[in-house]
């Protein structure tokens, strides 16, 4: 019906419909907070306000904590008292200086600071009636902005900082403040000094020839080094958030040479860096137009009717998905092109994937998925933001504080330097692996997602495997890439190395050593834990561990062939185009 009059008109036009209201200002919320980060925060405020006994009891403690903080501090003045009530965790870099403790005024700012850090987000962590993951998330962004204010932050209250500018007569903010301007170009905080590394030169110098290319990849395939090689050769799928050259960084730290160095045939994947015209590329198509193609490469040039291959992280999950595709395709074992399989740090069963957690969540997903269709494709640099959020004191404010304060310049570091050569990832593809496997875990359920026409079921695989995780691996938490070997029917075997995501996978053989490892069959019937219980640690790297089972399963030794073939030719020399895009 009309209005009935204009006045009528006019008050419908300034009067909206409540339903549109609420999806107007859910929209605005989406804009100014697509990630979700206020509403969680809020919603621990309300928790709080609706258990006033709780909060009453927290603010107690808090309350008594500080009296008794402030009373030492006045004994500390007096001689009384000279041990620190309030102690930094061991490790932490930002007070291990001894004028943090020497000097009272610093001290005492030092233990208000972490006083208040420390109780503000352990009340965070214990909100009554909030779901874990929202606490988790909200206790998270909390902690970014703790991070942020910490007193070792600022010139005035990090005597450290203060030391270095009468010491160097001012020279070191001057220093700083140069640094402070080519980030600002940048766009980011820099951790390495990127002048004396160049892909090609210094960095990805194993001899080889890309003999293969397509939109999504090229594959390399390694010169031999030895006399004779495995019949089976290697084929290795690398991850496409960085470039592949992790796995063949210099002569002594490449996982390819030491490979190569054993009498293997090495292939490895260096993935295009896509731009808007991959935008709809989708992980079927990195499944087979990428994994697949490179192992169907690999077993006509290695003149081999199946090969063995390797997956690092998402690269590694792609291979899994690709195992159980292949049994579901081959029903007889012998037609599936992989005889045997390696997982490094990857994770299939996304129900505890670490640190990342508080980046998986509707609202967070839906706020990528907004960028992503903007522009085609997620940013890595973006993606590295992310990561680097996730130890904020050590890759964002140390290179800060060393940086603008100190007026250090980066240090010149190979692993820093691959680490910021970052790529993009296609909005296709990385929405549907977000939402797909990392928010509905669908990957890990038997048939619950299809993949290239196929349900995948991981209880399908009949191929053995040797899967590597990492101690303190805050990507891919070891628990839970352990936790695949004892889903397939397959023989399995798992080594647990020490360091994290990426330096306990390079980790060549050093004298004398300086990591170890657990190594041993998973066992259907035992957990994680009970499974290292059962294991020695032995002193060395994995990498000898692993090269003796690949022994047992690559074949006998041959004479290499040739580097390339008549179907596929020298395209370029190693490491190829791709590998140079930014």
């Amino acid at each position: 019906m009309s209005p009935k009059t204009p006045i009528d008109a006019l008050f419908k036009a300034w009067i909206p419909d409540p339903k549109r209201v609420g999806e107007a200002e859910e929209h605005l919320a989406k804009i100014l907070d697509p990630f979700g980060i206020g509403k969680a925060i809020v919603e621990m405020q309300v928790a709080w306000l609706t258990h006033p006994q709780d909060l009453t009891d927290a603010l107690a403690r808090f309350t008594r904590d500080l009296e008794q903080l402030q009373m030492h501090l006045w004994n500390q003045t007096t001689g009384a008292e000279k041990e620190e009530p309030v102690k930094a965790v061991e490790g932490d870099e930002r007070f291990a200086d001894p004028m943090w403790t020497e000097l009272p005024a610093f001290s005492a700012m030092k233990q208000y600071y972490l006083l208040v850090t420390r109780w503000l987000q352990d009340t965070l962590y214990h909100t009554p009636g909030v779901p874990a993951r929202d606490k988790r998330k909200a206790t998270f962004w909390v902690r970014q902005w703790l991070n942020a204010i910490a007193p070792s932050n600022y010139l005035l209250t990090n005597p450290v900082a203060i030391q270095k500018f009468f010491e160097t007569g001012g020279e070191s903010m001057v220093s700083g403040l140069k640094h402070w301007l080519d980030d600002l170009r940048v766009g980011d905080v820099q951790m390495v000094e990127r002048s004396g590394f160049q892909v090609g030169k210094n960095l990805a110098t194993t001899p080889g020839a890309v003999v293969y290319r397509n939109e999504l990849l090229e594959v390399i395939h390694y010169a031999a080094t030895t006399d004779k090689v495995r019949e089976i050769p290697i084929v290795i799928i690398a991850p496409w958030i960085n470039k592949f050259y992790i796995l063949d960084l210099n002569p002594r730290k490449s996982l390819v040479r030491f490979l190569t160095d054993q009498g293997f045939s090495v292939f490895i994947t260096s993935w295009k860096n896509p731009g808007p015209n991959l935008a709809h590329t989708s992980f079927d198509d990195y499944m087979l137009k990428g994994v697949l193609q490179a192992i169907e490469v690999a077993r006509a040039v290695g003149g081999a009717p199946r090969v063995h291959a390797v997956g690092y992280c998402l690269g590694g999950t792609t291979l899994a998905a690709l195992m159980a595709w292949l049994n579901r395709e081959h029903p007889r074992e012998e037609d599936v092109p992989v005889a045997h399989w390696t997982l490094f740090t990857t994770l299939v069963d996304f129900s505890r994937p670490g640190a990342i957690e508080v980046f998986i969540d509707e609202d967070s997903i839906e706020g990528l998925e907004e960028v992503m269709r903007n522009q085609g494709y997620l940013d890595g640099r973006e993606m590295g933001r992310a990561f680097r959020m996730l130890r904020s004191n050590s890759l964002i404010w140390y290179y800060f504080v060393h940086g603008y304060l100190y007026g250090e310049t980066p240090p010149a570091f190979d692993v820093l330097y691959w680490n910021t050569d970052v790529t993009r990832l296609p909005a296709a593809m990385h929405g549907f692996y977000l939402r797909e496997f990392y928010l509905k875990n669908k990957l890990i359920q038997k048939d619950a997602v299809t993949l290239a026409g196929h349900p995948i079921d991981f209880g399908l695989i009949r191929q053995p495997l040797y899967a590597v995780g990492c101690e303190e691996d805050h990507i891919a938490p070891w628990k839970a890439t352990y936790s695949l070997g004892g889903r397939i029917p397959a023989p399995a075997r798992y080594t647990l190395s020490s360091s994290g995501h990426i330096l306990g996978i390079v980790n060549p053989p050093v004298t004398p050593p300086k990591r170890w490892y657990w190594t041993g069959p998973i066992r259907h019937d035992a957990s994680a834990d009970e499974w290292l219980k059962a294991q020695q640690r032995i002193q060395g790297t994995w990498w000898e561990d692993w090269v003796a089972w690949l022994n047992e399963g690559c074949g006998e030794l041959k004479d290499p062939l040739s580097l390339v073939t008549a179907e596929y030719p020298r395209l370029a020399e190693a490491p190829g185009l791709y590998v140079l895009e930014s």
